[in-house]
């Protein structure tokens, strides 16, 4: 192989790339998931505690600052990490699904045409929450239970079999529709915003980690910021069969929450926890998005190689054939 040629191989033009097979947006997808979740883990504890209602002094945290001492000092910081083992399990499945909805339905709804497609991106993203979500609750539920304060669950598997026992099946899904309520409009604006400062940090579109990290950052927080009071609701649904208080043990959905709530603190109860939950997706997207994006690439620069080095090897080897191999001498008797 000529050195112009081992060049054109090892060097590949981004345009000529393949598109990512739903295969590659599955596993990089799995893989950003558990790295985000894993990562941020600590931070989505303390955020949990802050939104929780409880007339426990010791579970009232005043500010994210206050949380982590507390919570580092009495508890220790490894019960930063409790219910971890839940968003692994779950995040990996949850996020390989998540990724390749979005991807074929960004397609289909020409949201990779030149230009911003904010309605396409947006609805693309609608419809990869609702599809990951519905496998990703049960795991949110387990998690959440674990993170509270005065939680006694040993395990994940302690935790799944204790609730379904006590509180049945339903109880893994009872916030599911309040989920969704929040999940829509975070991740419509999460995938519109992404896309709109992506394209527009880099009209080339050529790999560029900064860009992702940026952009990631930057809609991540903007979601975020926008959808806190249903996440506050949605954290009381999933954590209400830990609490002492009647009322909030006995709230059937969305409704009921957001009356509690309401009645209870006000519009300033709908924005607890709001500076973690900001701290925690900002960079959770940004490292999402950037794992995602490179494995992606990744994989397709490997695909790429592959199938280049089998061409160069086949027309190598077609072009230094013999022309006289196909003349055979004849047998000796």
């Amino acid at each position: 192989m000529s050195h112009s040629e081992l060049v054109a191989v090892e060097d590949p033009d981004y345009e000529s790339l393949p598109d990512a097979s739903v295969t590659m947006q599955m596993v990089a997808g799995a893989c950003a998931g558990i790295t985000e979740h894993t990562f941020m883990y600590p931070i989505d504890a303390i955020k949990t505690r802050m939104q929780v209602f409880s007339s426990n002094p010791q579970a009232i945290y005043s500010s994210m600052g206050g949380a982590l001492k507390r919570i580092s000092t009495t508890e220790g910081v490894m019960s930063l990490y409790r219910g971890v083992t839940s968003v692994m399990v779950g995040a990996g499945p949850a996020h390989a699904l998540y990724f390749s909805t979005y991807e074929q339905c960004k397609k289909v709804f020409g949201a990779n045409g030149e230009g911003h497609h904010p309605i396409a991106s947006a609805a693309a993203g609608a419809c990869a929450t609702v599809a990951s979500d519905g496998l990703m609750n049960p795991f949110d539920v387990v998690k959440q239970r674990m993170q509270v304060h005065g939680s006694t669950y040993r395990s994940m598997i302690d935790c799944f079999r204790t609730v379904v026992r006590t509180e049945g099946v339903g109880a893994l899904y009872i916030s599911y529709p309040t989920t969704l309520t929040m999940t829509i409009p975070f991740q419509s604006i999460h995938f519109a915003s992404y896309e709109y400062f992506r394209k527009t940090l880099n009209p080339s579109g050529q790999y560029a980690p900064w860009t992702h990290i940026t952009a990631g950052g930057l809609a991540g927080a903007l979601a975020a910021a926008a959808t806190t009071p249903l996440d506050v609701a949605k954290t009381l649904l999933q954590t209400r069969g830990t609490s002492t208080d009647p009322v909030i043990r006995n709230a059937r959905g969305m409704t009921d929450a957001i009356a509690i709530i309401w009645k209870r603190q006000g519009i300033s109860g709908f924005f607890r926890g709001i500076q973690p939950r900001i701290f925690s997706h900002m960079p959770a997207t940004a490292i999402c998005w950037t794992t995602y994006e490179f494995l992606k690439h990744l994989m397709q620069v490997q695909s790429y190689l592959v199938t280049k080095r089998a061409s160069v090897s086949a027309a190598k080897s077609a072009t230094s054939s013999p022309l006289s191999s196909s003349t055979t001498t004849p047998p000796t008797r």
